[in-house]
């Protein structure tokens, strides 16, 4: 900043503590996520996609999204999917726990005989890594089917 003309030293410092006081206290606010309907505007993007992308949502312990991976672009009605793929993000980040969600392109929100198969792969997977998988969500703009809501994981086994 002090090469910047009519800049010294003394206005140097104070755009960088205002920048710092900025950085601070203007954080963006942490997601929290608690139900499908407040993870939802945070994916509804991929909605309207032409293929599928299936998502890897890994969160903290208070339930706040760390990052939001694609882990695979599939076709139009299908994707592969491998847990160890699903599961290398909340690896990477310590996360405390894993949701996951794709979106169908076709609107139709009924899973699929592999939506189920790799979902209680995940399931067993996030066992065994002590990273339970809280969710999977299929959404298509507004429309969702949680695999949670639906009693296809049980919150005993979170």
């Amino acid at each position: 900043l002090i090469n910047l003309p009519g800049l010294g030293s003394a206005k140097a410092a104070q755009v960088v503590a205002a920048w710092e006081f900025c950085r601070r206290r203007m954080r963006p606010a942490p997601n929290a996520v608690h139900t499908p309907e407040e993870l939802l505007p945070l994916i509804r993007h991929y909605a309207d996609r032409e293929q599928e992308h299936f998502l890897s949502i890994p969160v903290n312990g208070a339930h706040e999204v760390i990052g939001i991976y694609v882990v695979s672009i599939g076709l139009v009605n299908r994707t592969l999917v491998h847990p160890r793929e699903v599961f290398r993000p909340a690896l990477q980040h310590s996360a405390a726990a894993l949701l996951c969600a794709h979106n169908h392109p076709s609107g139709h929100l009924e899973p699929s005989e592999e939506d189920h198969d790799i979902t209680l792969r995940l399931i067993r997977a996030g066992t065994l890594l002590g990273i339970p998988l809280l969710d999977h969500l299929i959404f298509s703009g507004k429309r969702y089917y949680s695999f949670l809501g639906e009693g296809m994981i049980r919150e005993e086994e979170l």
